[in-house]
């Protein structure tokens, strides 16, 4: 059973019940004198407070996404580097493994569709960055061979992982699931994480003297997937969803870079930037790059872009929900079109994610064009 899988927590949180209960029930009796009471006292104090902390630590692991596999939290992961060329020629995604897709005939591309990790080489940003691509059955079938589809990129939070949009928030099944319920039309998804010059949290900014984030999102990435897979060019082919510090990301992209995404989609996402010793200087003290990366400012001072946007929160448990309201009512104008769900309460974890990511995945599917 995998590190993220539901039984695994599951069994950990019954243990830890079934523990403590025992402890309490068994204390009495164990309240002998002699060295053998004492030893099993404290053995099923350690065992009880050890089975707790293995629940909690498998609950926020699997909210947050820190680590994708056993091997990745007990640092197993011995795969060497993979050496990647930047030369003047050279192949701006470089495939480097493929997996099939958890659902029934997985393994036959034409009917379960494939999953690609890929390293992209960011020519204009200098950025190269791991990721995932969806690739949908319907990509494999005959009758769609000389069809280009659209595209939607998926970005994790801070930190994040990749894997975790795969097995924590199962983007590939959902895609897939509502694709052949003819609820959302076949999409490919490029899965990665915002973090693309890690440790450093760029906010997905072009940092003066420093990563240039934004670029590689907006130019490089699109360009990249474009040439290697059946995809448009336009923006109007292009989404991007994101949870957390990807949800700002991506409502970013599209209001700065209409020609680059049409549709931005931001499950619990924030409006400004934060600073702190994750991201060091952002702006370079650059007042005016400050406010152009701050989205509430943007809509209150700058002409509104022709984007379709989908924002999340929750009324209680969310953080954001006040700015979210304001963020609806300063882009409900025309040209820009401004969608919403907003929980009763849910926090800020993939639970809440899970609750919202069908519905935009729907949203998203009506918004692009093959």
């Amino acid at each position: 059973m995998g590190l993220t899988s539901m039984a695994v927590l599951l069994i950990a949180i019954v243990a830890a019940v079934v523990l403590f209960a025992l402890t309490i029930w068994l204390w009495p009796r164990l309240g002998k004198k002699g060295i053998g009471s004492v030893l099993a006292r404290v053995g099923m104090m350690l065992a009880t407070q050890l089975s707790l902390f293995a629940a909690i630590g498998l609950w926020a692991n699997q909210s947050f996404g820190f680590y994708g596999s056993w091997a990745d939290l007990f640092g197993q992961v011995k795969n060497e580097g993979v050496v990647v060329d930047h030369s003047a020629g050279a192949k701006r995604v470089q495939v480097m493994s493929a997996q099939a897709v958890k659902v029934p005939r997985g393994d036959v591309p034409r009917v379960g569709g494939k999953i690609e990790k890929i390293n992209i080489v960011g020519v204009e940003s200098k950025i190269t960055s791991p990721a995932y691509v969806y690739l949908p059955p319907e990509y494999f079938q005959p009758q769609y061979a000389n069809k280009t589809f659209p595209a939607s990129v998926a970005l994790t939070g801070y930190p994040g992982t990749a894997e975790a949009l795969i097995k924590g928030l199962d983007y590939p099944v959902r895609a897939h699931k509502l694709a052949k319920e003819k609820k959302m039309q076949p999409t490919i998804l490029v899965m990665m994480r915002p973090t693309v010059a890690p440790p450093r949290d760029t906010e997905c900014i072009d940092i003066p003297n420093g990563p240039q984030t934004e670029t590689f999102f907006t130019k490089d990435l699109r360009k990249a997937i474009s040439e290697h897979y059946r995809v448009g060019t336009k923006a109007a082919n292009w989404g991007i969803i994101g949870d957390s510090t990807g949800g700002y990301c991506a409502l970013k992209f599209a209001m700065r870079h209409p020609d680059s995404y049409s549709a931005a989609a931001s499950l619990s996402g924030y409006y400004k930037a934060p600073q702190d010793a994750t991201t060091g200087s952002l702006f370079g003290g650059s007042k005016k790059l400050e406010q152009d990366n701050d989205l509430l400012w943007r809509l209150k001072n700058k002409d509104l872009p022709p984007v379709s946007l989908l924002v999340t929160t929750s009324k209680k448990g969310e953080h954001n929900y006040k700015d979210t309201l304001k963020f609806i009512d300063m882009a409900s104008k025309s040209p820009t079109r401004v969608s919403s769900i907003i929980l009763e309460s849910g926090g800020h974890n993939f639970n809440t994610w899970r609750r919202e990511l069908n519905p935009t995945l729907k949203w998203m599917g009506s918004r692009l064009s093959a």
